[in-house]
């Protein structure tokens, strides 16, 4: 297993490591306000520290990137339940589009966005102004940096800041979404052949290839109609527009660059759908680009997807237990009607000696033979079922000697009541049933309901925050569903159905069912592309997106009135607009 730091630590040296941990923390200083000067004279100290900002938070805490990408969607909601999850209405208000400019998750993923940016520039700066070896490829990967936070800025806020770094005191210069992706696509393909080709150099799925560009490519691409047209009121997006460069569409080169990394061999796909999203993913064959995450002791990777919908008496271990915040909507979990059996949808565990934990009332009890890694003394660990989980819960009692319930040398399995509503049966209930239908707030006893998602494993080691999981930013299933839907907006509808084919059946069910691979499909119109996008990728930061190009964003749903097209774009934090460094976006006040 490689060490699972952001680079190699054959790449960085020891006080590299160190500035990774300990600068560029202060979210204070955004590229609005610093001035890049030549503090940062440790080149690889300060890619890597660019680097850090992906996994510190930004795209590993449900409350970053994931929390405007996911809660303003089907995928996802956090109500508030009882006593928890009120924190000034800020989670409410992503599901309900009742955000403004003063909202904490809006200003919070501002700054962090913004000093990922900042981050890119002063490591562009370092590295252009040494003479150190790997000069080139540092700077392609800088740049290629800079351009994947000045994206994710221009696609949630419109507007994105920017200063020369090689310009003491440069002016801000402001990036706008609809011009800016032109410029955006040409600028990564010409950093294409500075980058490394995915295993050489050292490289691995931490860290930003000619793979990683491809696949950055494609999601610039199939999303350019929108960032170009994203107040469309009918969302009549041109998707066939002439492409920024290279022959074609923007679709031809959404299949251009996929077809890259589909035929390059380097990649495939993972029959264990739930491998991509495993404690020990980190040798994952799908992984493209990732954020490579470990328990080091430093700062250890965050668990934040997969704890954020486990309930509070639900113990992987005696040490460890969720937090019964988030959960699917209705009209997510219906579009699995017919679809049970898919291998994405759900999967059960399996221990050692062949016990199947099925969370059905069933089970009795499970060998207390896997232990939570690095536990002085042995914990044992309890492994809940993946993916999408509905019904009355089962699992193990936490005692007040702090240990599992055990009967002899096995866990002991039982019926699960809330911690909070302790006579509340814990039944994740598909349906959401709010007192006031556009206010997602739940009474104590109430607070069991809502589907929820385990698609990541939870990690018991060193805390309920902590984790070894790596956490996918592009991957081949996502490079063959991209794919797909290039070809279905082209026209091409049997090319569209090969490639989710090839999705649905490379994925096999557990032993427990043979080992049956997912069913084919026959038929395929706009409305089961968009379920088949939801079914490869939910709870991967892609919804948002997709719903925009599918026109779904601004339609009612579950505690959602119909909103209007300005909320396709967030607000710039008002802190921002008092200083007058930028405009407000259509629609806030």
């Amino acid at each position: 297993m490689k060490t699972k730091t952001i680079f190699s630590l054959k790449i960085i040296t020891l006080f590299s490591f160190i500035f990774l941990f300990t600068s560029c923390t202060d979210l204070d200083e955004v590229v609005l306000d610093e001035v890049l000067g030549g503090e940062a004279s440790d080149p690889a100290g300060a890619l890597a520290a660019a680097y850090d900002r992906l996994g510190d938070r930004t795209f590993t805490d449900h409350g970053g990137v994931f929390s405007l990408q996911e809660y303003t969607t089907d995928e996802a909601i956090l109500p508030t339940r009882g006593s928890d999850w009120g924190d000034g209405g800020k989670w409410r208000d992503m599901h309900e589009f009742t955000w403004t400019s003063n909202n904490a998750i809006v200003v919070d993923n501002w700054n962090l966005l913004t000093n990922g940016i900042t981050r890119s520039l002063t490591a562009i700066k370092a590295i252009e102004e040494s003479t150190i070896p790997e000069k080139t490829i540092f700077l392609a990967e800088a740049k290629a940096l800079l351009a994947f936070y000045t994206y994710h800025t221009l696609d949630l806020y419109g507007q994105a800041p920017y200063k020369d770094p090689m310009i003491l005191k440069a002016p801000l210069q402001v990036f706008k979404a609809d011009t800016q992706i032109d410029k955006l696509i040409t600028e990564v393909e010409a950093l294409i052949p500075d980058l490394a080709d995915f295993g050489t150099e050292r490289t691995h799925h931490g860290r930003f290839t000619k793979q990683a560009a491809y696949a950055f490519l494609s999601t610039m691409y199939l999303n350019r109609a929108v960032f170009k047209d994203r107040y469309n009121a009918t969302s009549n997006f041109n998707f066939n527009e002439a492409a920024v460069s290279g022959s074609g569409t923007d679709m031809d080169r959404v299949i251009y660059y996929t077809s890259l990394l589909i035929d390059s061999g380097k990649f495939s796909l993972e029959s264990d759908y739930f491998k991509n999203f495993a404690r020990d993913n980190n040798n994952g064959k799908e992984l493209i680009f990732a954020i490579s995450q470990k328990i080091d002791g430093i700062r250890n990777g965050s668990n934040s997807f997969a704890y954020v919908c486990v309930e509070r008496n639900q113990r992987a271990s005696a040490l460890n237990r969720g937090t019964n915040a988030a959960c699917t909507t209705p009209e997510f979990y219906a579009t699995w009607d017919g679809n049970h059996d898919d291998p994405r949808f759900h999967q059960h565990y399996q221990y050692a000696d062949g016990t199947w934990f099925m969370n059905d009332g069933t089970d009795v009890s499970v060998p207390a033979t896997d232990f939570v890694p690095n536990s002085t003394p042995p914990t044992p660990w309890f492994h809940f079922n993946r993916g999408i989980q509905a019904g009355p819960q089962y699992g193990p009692k936490l005692l007040t000697s702090a240990s599992l319930e055990m009967t002899g040398n096995r866990i002991k399995v039982s019926p699960l009541y809330m911690e909070k509503s302790a006579a509340t049966r814990m039944d994740f209930t598909p349906s959401l049933t709010f007192t006031k239908p556009l206010e997602s707030v739940f009474a104590q006893n109430e607070i069991n309901q809502g589907a929820r998602i385990f698609k990541y494993e939870f990690d018991p080691e060193g805390g309920n925050g902590n984790s070894n999981v790596d956490i996918p930013l592009f991957r081949l299933g996502g490079i063959y569903a991209m794919r797909a839907e290039a070809y279905f907006r082209k026209g091409s509808t049997g090319l569209a159905m090969i490639d989710l084919n090839k999705l649905r059946t490379s994925r096999h069910r557990e032993s427990l069912f043979a080992n049956a691979p997912g069913k084919v499909l026959t038929t395929l119109d706009a409305a089961q592309l968009y379920k088949e996008l939801g079914f490869e990728l939910y709870w991967e930061l892609q919804r948002r997106p997709q719903s925009m190009r599918f026109g779904k964003f601004d339609l009612a749903g579950t505690a959602k009135p119909v909103t209007e097209p300005y909320r396709r774009f967030f607000p710039i934090p008002q802190t921002v607009i008092d200083a007058k460094d930028l405009d407000q976006n259509e629609g806030y006040k």
